[in-house]
């Protein structure tokens, strides 16, 4: 069976994929994916205030013009309501995107992500369990990889020294799901994501914060003088990995070496991808993109590195493109392109 027969064949389970964070950036796009494809979609979104609602209820517009769209408005850290939709559905598959995301924002809000990101993504993986699903896939991220110096970064590299919190409820994230994965036989996949950019973007990324400054004539803010680098990673692409990836379940690894144990690996059914670009970008270049596809000069304003934040990532996804046979590979110029003619549109520039 191709990666494109697996997609298709989930709108034959007769039960829709359970999305959660279905209003937001990933899940919108994932969601309307699928439902292009003829699968139907239950989504789950909180419709918090992190970033403005509005944006997330434009999204649920555009979602909600498919028939085969059903959304609820539920907090994944709320046991009663996620049962609820897990009863009246059923999913065989569940996409678990529904977290708090920025690591700056952890510094000052920890609470929100042990809500968030292990109380919530505890009540999904006990749900996944009472309903038998037939496979759980969860957002991980690239943050994990903490203060690694190796690069590009590699999923059997160890991860023990994040950075942030939010890296190391992600990183927690990963471990609950392998103990699921263990105990009760779940299938789990976690995709770390390497800055994901695009369309109907998240407002507190650099891109959209810079794209945004730039139009408003307002200085931006670069950190570390711009010795910055990150592996942006097309939103189109990590949607397209992400739905290849639910329908390739995986399955004990029958070679696993407790001796020499892979991270990324198990004898249990539990598979860790990356899923960015497979190549580092400067900031300054993101920054020079962006001057030029608005046609303005940003206003610079230089600051320190600040506490959480990693100099450098960049994917390797041999694992990812051996399994589906898809690697990322929008050239950052492109996606930001695409990027900014949304931009004006979205917002009348």
């Amino acid at each position: 069976m191709t990666d494109a027969d697996r997609i298709a064949a989930l709108a034959d389970t007769g039960r829709p994929v359970l999305v959660t964070g279905a209003a937001g950036f990933v899940g919108f796009h994932l969601a309307e994916r699928l439902l292009r494809a003829g699968v139907e979609v239950a989504g789950i979104d909180s419709l918090n205030d992190y970033y403005d609602p509005g944006l997330k209820a434009a999204r649920l517009e555009i979602l909600g013009r498919h028939k085969g769209f059903h959304f609820h408005r539920v907090d994944i850290s709320d046991r009663a309501g996620l049962a609820a939709v897990f009863t009246r559905h059923a999913p065989r598959h569940v996409v678990n995107l529904a977290a708090q995301a920025g690591v700056r924002y952890s510094l000052t809000n920890p609470h929100a992500y042990g809500e968030a990101n292990l109380t919530g993504f505890l009540n999904v993986l006990e749900e996944c369990r009472r309903a038998e699903v037939a496979h759980l896939v969860y957002a991980s991220s690239s943050s994990v990889y903490g203060g690694n110096a190796k690069a590009p970064f590699a999923t059997g590299d160890p991860v023990d020294h994040p950075v942030s919190l939010y890296a190391a409820t992600k990183k927690a994230g990963e471990l609950m799901a392998h103990s699921y994965a263990h105990l009760y036989g779940i299938p789990s996949t976690g995709l770390r994501f390497f800055t994901v950019y695009g369309p109907w973007g998240r407002p507190d990324m650099a891109y959209y914060l810079f794209t945004k400054a730039i139009f408003e004539g307002r200085p931006i803010r670069i950190f570390n003088d711009g010795e910055m680098w990150r592996d942006f990673t097309y939103v189109d692409d990590i949607v397209e990995g992400v739905a290849r990836v639910i329908g390739h379940v995986p399955a004990p690894d029958p070679e696993f070496d407790r001796f020499s144990p892979d991270p990324a690996r198990s004898w249990a059914p539990y598979r860790v991808f990356n899923i960015g670009n497979s190549r580092r970008e400067k900031l300054m270049d993101l920054v020079t993109a962006l001057e030029e596809l608005t046609g303005r000069e940003a206003v610079k304003e230089f600051h320190p590195m600040p506490p959480g934040d990693v100099l450098s990532t960049w994917a390797d996804v041999t694992d990812l493109e051996e399994a589906v046979g898809f690697a990322p590979d929008t050239p950052l110029r492109d996606g930001l392109e695409r990027f900014v003619a949304w931009y004006r549109d979205y917002h009348g520039c």
